[in-house]
């Protein structure tokens, strides 16, 4: 490991000084390879949002049906009648920039398991893409997510697809995944008790992904970044739906007593978050490899995509074990919970690594970022404006402000037989079976007004979002958010991202409604160059009936147009064609 480039191995694995010397002053000695490669995963911006925590604390979490807020897989909402709705939005942005059809693919995978985890199953996609035009790059984006969903059958159901320079070097590809299970049957991650058995299961172990959460996820691409692509992961989506219907047959069956997404960090990060409050010792020698020659930090740190952690009562292991068989999963009890608090690693008989397993997560470094608002865009007179009806044909061949079926067309919208109001409008409804009543999923960002006012496309993020599910005649419940931003160590982008998050903030508590979950994907930058501060909001909400959904407009419809500000065309796609983005 120490050959990966000649300087520190600290810094290679993107650890500054500092936090090279916190790490010894903690474990009180010098930490081997092993354990540096740990902590440089659990303590990168992907993993330990060290430069975000500070200021996600100002958003809202709480409500009268929120059960489970920011800190788990997912946030979870309760919708009466026994029914809980959990979800989330997640990024893949870097993997995708560097290969976009497994990144985006991987993303799905993500998100979807992520909803596992929580005992939900999940019944809704939607994506948010963000690229410079829609060519090449995007369409395989676009492929990778259908190529997914479809296999898993789940229905990616909405979202958005943006164009703008400002992502052609970093595309966003944000996905959000929607879930149903008991309001009384929820799933944490958390180990409970000494003595339980640790097992692994889905596919099996590889090189694929080593160092992704590090490597992609917290730091600036350059020229080099096509070398990354050994750090993108590969999925395998029929594995996928082998992996979800197995999990989702464990916990109706009461089988496990908490389940992890085994994700960015792999087990490195699944095990410390479950070790937190325990302790937990790894026998990474048990783990079903595709490769040989495997060191241990590369098991313990994979990426490999289609793994869960399930922790179980050894009385309970033999079911667990005959449930995974029926499903054709690689499986192994890979170690047992403990009291002594450590993230133990084992290679055969040897102790390879031994961290308190807080310090991975509680002393991971939380930075105040500097601020320092940035000039505002002058707005720009238009010198030679087009005639009326010129603007108008210019407008409607504009790629934002086309018919978006030639994305969604890709994607399976039925499957699962709950859809009511497919992807094109404000809104999605799916029914919530056996009932009348529909949940309504929305996905919605402001990139160009948030580069004019950070705080404002926060805040209409929000309400956008919150209007989306008003238009099909729901009531908005909660919100998940992406935080989608460039290089935070630099002033100016700590500002965008401080005032986005307030702006957000601002809103929610004017509707009374919380965030419940999320994820922050900084260093969105190539050479220096940013893209637009994009927060980008899920929304869920509640219809009373999905038979009165509206349908849509018909001719002979009067059209109403309610404001409550004046028009302006700051940020517009008009602005944007015939004159430079700015007020």
């Amino acid at each position: 490991m120490s050959s990966v480039v000649e300087q520190p191995l600290h810094r290679a694995l993107g650890l500054t000084d500092g936090e090279h010397s916190r790490i010894q002053t903690l474990l009180g000695r010098e930490p081997n390879d092993f354990e540096l490669a740990v902590f440089s995963l659990l303590w990168s911006e992907h993993c330990g949002y060290k430069h975000s925590a500070l200021l996600l604390k100002r958003l809202p979490s709480d409500g009268e049906r929120v059960l489970q807020g920011p800190g788990e897989n997912a946030g979870v909402l309760d919708l009466g009648d026994g029914i809980a709705v959990a979800f989330k939005v997640e990024s893949h942005n870097h993997p995708s920039a560097v290969e976009p059809f497994q990144g985006a693919a991987t993303g799905v995978g993500g998100i979807l398991r992520d909803i596992v985890a929580m005992g939900a199953r999940p019944i809704a996609l939607l994506d948010g893409l963000r690229f410079a035009e829609p060519g090449h790059a995007f369409s395989r984006a676009v492929g990778g997510i259908g190529a997914y969903g479809n296999s898993v059958g789940v229905p990616t159901v909405g979202g958005e697809a943006v164009f703008d320079e400002a992502y052609r070097d970093n595309c966003l590809v944000n996905a959000m995944c929607v879930g149903l299970l008991p309001a009384d049957r929820l799933t944490r991650a958390k180990a409970t008790a000494a003595g339980h058995v640790v097992v692994l299961y889905g596919a099996t172990t590889g090189r694929d992904g080593i160092g992704g959460a590090s490597v992609l996820a917290s730091q600036e691409l350059d020229e080099g970044s096509a070398e990354k692509r050994p750090s993108v992961q590969i999925g395998d989506p029929f594995t996928g739906k082998k992996l979800i219907e197995a999990s989702v047959e464990l916990v109706q069956s009461g089988l496990v007593e908490s389940l992890q997404d085994c994700g960015a960090a792999g087990l490195a990060s699944s095990l410390a978050e479950m070790a937190a409050d325990y302790g937990i010792d790894v026998h990474l020698d048990r783990v079903p490899l595709r490769e040989e020659g495997m060191d241990p930090w590369e098991v313990m740190i994979s990426e490999s995509q289609e793994r869960m952690v399930a922790i179980v009562r050894p009385t309970m292991l033999e079911a667990v074990e005959a449930v995974l068989d029926r499903w054709e999963l690689h499986h192994a009890a890979i170690g047992e919970v403990t009291s002594t608090g450590d993230l133990r690693a084992c290679w055969e008989s040897e102790v390879v690594g031994e961290i308190p397993a807080r310090l991975l997560t509680d002393e991971c470094p939380r930075y105040d970022l500097l601020r320092e608002p940035r000039a505002a865009t002058p707005v720009r007179e238009i010198l030679d404006p087009p005639a009326i009806a010129d603007a108008l044909v210019a407008l409607l061949n504009s790629p934002n402000l086309r018919s978006r079926a030639f994305v969604f067309q890709r994607y399976d919208q039925l499957v699962g037989s709950r859809t009511v109001r497919r992807p094109g409008l404000d809104a999605a409804v799916l029914r919530l079976r056996p009932s009348m009543r529909g949940l309504a999923v929305t996905l919605d960002g402001q990139g160009r007004i948030a580069r004019l006012d950070p705080y404002l496309g926060g805040a209409f993020a929000v309400v956008e979002a919150a209007r989306n599910v008003a238009c099909v005649g729901g009531e908005p419940l909660g919100f998940t958010d992406c935080l989608n931003f460039g290089n935070p160590e630099k002033p100016e982008i700590g500002w965008e991202l401080s005032e986005a998050i307030e702006g957000m903030a601002a809103a929610c508590r004017a509707l009374a409604l919380p965030i419940v979950s999320g994820n922050v994907s900084l260093y969105n930058e190539t050479n220096g160059r940013a893209i637009h501060p994009t927060p980008v909001v899920g929304a869920v909400g509640l219809v009373p009936d999905v038979r009165r959904v509206p349908k849509g407009w018909r001719p002979g419809d009067t059209i109403f147009l309610a404001e409550a500000s004046s028009i302006s065309l700051a940020g517009s796609e008009y602005q944007a064609l015939f004159g430079e983005t700015g007020g």
